[in-house]
Order: C-alpha cells, then sequence, then structure tokens
C-alpha cells in the first residue's frame, strides 16, 4: 500500500468522525511496532495539507523489560520530523516479578496506558491516537464475547474524562495486510514486541480464530466489522441524542 493509499483511509476515518479539531496536540501512542510506527508516518504526511492544524508527538512507554532498542524510534520520529519522548516505568518488574501475574495483559495495558497519558497530558497534548487497525478491532469484539459475555469493541473516538483525554483511532478502516505492506514499501524500521508472553495471549487466540472463520466463510470480518459500526452508531444516538 502507497502512502497516498493509507492516508486516504485514515482521512475517512478522521472525517466520519471528527477525529481532529484546528489547534489540536496530539499523542501518538508508539510501541515499535508495525502499526504505531506507520501512524506516526501516516500522520506527519496528512498534517502537511489537512484543513485543521494540529500538533504531533510520538511517545513510547519503557515497560522496563531492558530489550529494546528506542534508539532506532527516536532516530525514526527524527527522519519524519515528529518530536519524541519516553514514559520510563518499571511495569515489567511490577507485573511480572512482584505480582507475578498469570494472565499480565490487562494489568499491563492498564498501566501503560496511565504512564502514556499522563505524560500526554504534561506535554499539553488534548488527543491522543493508537494505530489500531481494522483486525484489532474484530478481535477485539471477538474477545469480549468469548470471555466477557458481551459485544464491545474499540471505539473510534474515546473522551476519557479522568484524564481531560480524547483517544483516537485513525486506522479503523485499514487491514492488518495492508500495513504490513506499507511498512514493507517504506522500509519502517519494526520492533520485536519485548513481552515474554507475546504470541500466548488470548488476543492471538481471537486474532487466530478470527483468520480461521474469514477462511471457511469469505467476507465473514466485513460482516463483523459493520455490525460493531452499527452498535457504534447505536451508542451515540442513545447517548447524544441532539447531535443526530
Amino acid at each position: 500500500m502507497k502512502l497516498q493509499q493509507l492516508m486516504s483511509y485514515a482521512r475517512r476515518a478522521i472525517d466520519d468522525y471528527s477525529m481532529i479539531q484546528e489547534g489540536d496536540k496530539i499523542a501518538v501512542g508508539v510501541s515499535g511496532g508495525k502499526d504505531s510506527m506507520a501512524l506516526v508516518y501516516c500522520l506527519k504526511g496528512l498534517q502537511r495539507f489537512y484543513p485543521n492544524h494540529f500538533e504531533l508527538e510520538a511517545i513510547s512507554v519503557d515497560l522496563g523489560f531492558g530489550n529494546i532498542d528506542f534508539q532506532k524510534i527516536e532516530e525514526f520520529c527524527k527522519i519524519v520530523e515528529v518530536p519524541f519522548s519516553i514514559a520510563s516505568t518499571d511495569i515489567s518488574s511490577i507485573v511480572f516479578d512482584e505480582r507475578k501475574e498469570k494472565s499480565p495483559c490487562s494489568l499491563c495495558a492498564k498501566m501503560r496506558k496511565g504512564a502514556f497519558n499522563t505524560l500526554a497530558k504534561e506535554h499539553g497534548c488534548n488527543k491522543t491516537a493508537f494505530g489500531h487497525h481494522k483486525d484489532d478491532i474484530i478481535d477485539t469484539m471477538l474477545l469480549s464475547l468469548i470471555f466477557e459475555g458481551r459485544f464491545y469493541s474499540f471505539s473510534p473516538v474515546t473522551y476519557l474524562d479522568r484524564m481531560d483525554l480524547t483517544l483516537i483511532r485513525p486506522f479503523m478502516y485499514v487491514e492488518e495486510a495492508d500495513i504490513i505492506g506499507f511498512a514493507n514499501k517504506y522500509e519502517i524500521p519494526v520492533l520485536k514486541n519485548p513481552c515474554p508472553v507475546d504470541g500466548e495471549t488470548k488476543r492471538q487466540y481471537a486474532k487466530e480464530l478470527a483468520n480461521q472463520i474469514q477462511r471457511d466463510h469469505p467476507g465473514a470480518k466485513d460482516r463483523m466489522f459493520n455490525a460493531i459500526l452499527e452498535s457504534v452508531e447505536s451508542y451515540q444516538k442513545d447517548r447524544y441524542p441532539l447531535q443526530h
């Protein structure tokens, strides 16, 4: 996928859900994976001509594993001219050593988001952006159905009232395969996930299940995604009736 195509998908999501307003300062969560690195690249491209002017800052959370090369992220951000900061934490030792969590993902994610949001606020950001794509949204819905017994997934826009931050997901219309192709085409540096349980989580199970369903029933992923969007629209209409 070319940059122009990726920006087109992102702009469609941004316009459909009014993700970016004039004067926004957006903190982009950068793990070093393909999705977050591509999001920085894409939003920087959009920044040059999008009618609403906005600022960008890339923020990584150091979980404390000591095995991720943040210099590669810093060099990438310098090339695309996006300021870069690191939130230093002891999350790995708390989750794996002190708490010895058997299912560490939930606590780790909560602490990681807390550190990220705190630094974003300290740097004057009013919005945050994550690289969650279409497949992530579908996988999250399956996770929620199977393990929580409810129909839930990521929202395109989420207001975090405790932090007074608005989280946006500009890649919601982009398929993971296209991001992989984009990262390869533009030789974007991608770092391996440092987590010791990477690839062995419930999310990985949901991902593989979604892919199997798609193989057995072509078009199933699109239908699931449309069902999620319909539920988002219904929720927004119920919660904000005057806006519709």
